[in-house]
């Protein structure tokens, strides 16, 4: 990759956090798939709506409305599949929220909107001995959790929407997870799938040390605890 592509690329990202998200989500749609192809890792630099770009893959796959799929199941007395167009029609809860992520940049007043997670847990009936959840992502990699009184938080999201439009495929889109008092590597990006579990089992990266409850201020001791 030329340093002229480089320094486009960088005047593109600093533009879109400039103008707002229309412009935003024109530049991530020309960033995506240089990022797909970039062994330098320099994209990664680029901002994308404030935010930074992170995955434990080398390639996610994208998912539209047309494929987009949502399960539900494991400790429930109805399993639910959910398409995007399911969960677009459930009744949407809208916040707006910082994105703190634990290694300490900060994206201040983001707007979200989706669905209550416990909104879903009640949809699909959640039994006797249910106590934990178990996310997974369609990147083949990414696991997470939260504890049931967790995930029935008002703010705890299964997001459609952020910084005023629907989440672009760098962002985890078209749905992830947002939980508004704890650090970004519990919001779990391309959700396709929560397990209803009886015991918390750590996600990826809490096998590498991170902490199961990641509360904001718990681990750095700067920001301020959860309400």
């Amino acid at each position: 990759m030329g340093r002229r592509v480089v320094f486009v690329m960088l005047g593109l990202g600093a533009l879109g956090v400039a103008v707002g998200a229309d412009v935003q989500r024109g530049t991530d749609r020309f960033v995506a798939p240089l990022r797909e192809n970039d062994p330098t890792g320099l994209t990664d630099l680029l901002p994308s709506g404030g935010f930074r770009y992170y995955s434990v893959v080398a390639s996610v796959p994208e998912r539209t409305s047309a494929d987009y799929e949502l399960r539900v199941h494991g400790l429930v007395d109805r399993p639910l599949t959910l398409t995007l167009d399911d969960l677009s029609r459930m009744p949407q809860t809208e916040l707006v929220r910082d994105f703190q992520c634990v290694t300490g940049w900060r994206v201040t007043s983001v707007r979200w909107t989706g669905v209550r997670l416990a909104d879903l847990l009640d949809a699909a009936g959640t039994r006797p001995g249910a106590t934990a959840l178990t996310f997974r992502s369609f990147d083949g990699a990414y696991t997470e959790s939260l504890t049931i009184d967790q995930a029935r938080r008002p703010d705890v999201l299964v997001a459609l929407t952020m910084l005023d439009g629907p989440i672009t495929h760098d962002h985890g889109g078209p749905v992830r997870l947002y939980v508004a008092p704890m650090y970004g590597y519990k919001s779990i990006k391309w959700l396709a799938e929560i397990e209803v579990v009886d015991t918390v089992t750590p996600g990826f990266w809490e096998q590498r040390g991170y902490d199961v409850d990641g509360w904001i201020g718990k681990s750095n001791g700067r920001d301020d605890e959860p309400v």
